[in-house]
């Protein structure tokens, strides 16, 4: 079984996959973000390393892809493969931040890869406002995303929105974390894997879930 966790940068994607994991005794297969060899360069200048990081990305997804149906294991995956397709490559773009022949070229060899993937068996959406990605991301410490402008965040909210409400690959539960508190709420943990529990399993009905 794969489960797969979308949502954007800071919102909390490695806390929710580690505790899903050890809740249902699921491996956990986190992004491995300190590894892309052209992050540094690319939250210092964005219009240049742009194609770079995406192509770096769309390369190590597939590969996690591979290996999460290869290994038959029950797999909680931080990070989807579509997020930069649909995202993160288009928002660059619409930015001016990629060229449209760089994203031309990346979108096109996306399509073919994604004839060939099978959707997850259940997507979670975790959502948060600016201000609360602000925080969390300021809480994480890492110095390159203490970098990322006001407005790169917010114009990636709107996208996840956007296709959040046209994804029909499969199961989708969407978490709102302005108004709960996973981490530090055990009540809050609980509600959402009742509501997991709902979607893999259908062991609970509509009015317990509210």
């Amino acid at each position: 079984m794969h489960i797969a966790i979308a949502g954007n940068i800071g919102v909390g994607k490695t806390t929710l996959a580690g505790m899903l994991a050890k809740h249902y005794g699921w491996e956990a297969n986190y992004e491995e973000v300190d590894n892309n060899p052209y992050l540094n360069d690319f939250y210092r200048d964005m219009k240049a390393w742009s194609f770079n990081v995406q192509i770096s990305y769309l390369h190590s997804r597939l590969q996690k892809i591979m290996n999460i149906r290869n290994s038959g294991k029950d797999v909680v995956q931080d990070r989807t493969i579509y997020e930069d397709a649909y995202i993160f490559a288009p928002n660059l773009q619409a930015m001016n931040l990629m060229a449209t022949r760089d994203f031309e070229t990346y979108f096109s060899l996306f399509r073919q890869i994604e004839q060939l993937l099978q959707a997850p068996d259940l997507l979670i959406y975790i959502k948060a406002s600016v201000p609360s990605l602000v925080r969390r991301i300021q809480t994480k410490g890492r110095e390159y995303e203490n970098t990322i402008r006001l407005d790169y965040l917010e114009s990636l909210n709107r996208r996840y929105e956007t296709w959040v409400k046209s994804y029909d690959l499969g199961k989708i539960l969407i978490i709102d974390t302005d108004s709960i508190n996973f981490l530090d709420n055990p009540e809050d943990f609980e509600k959402i894997t009742n509501k997991i529990d709902a979607e893999l399993f259908g062991l609970f009905n509509n009015e317990q879930l509210k």
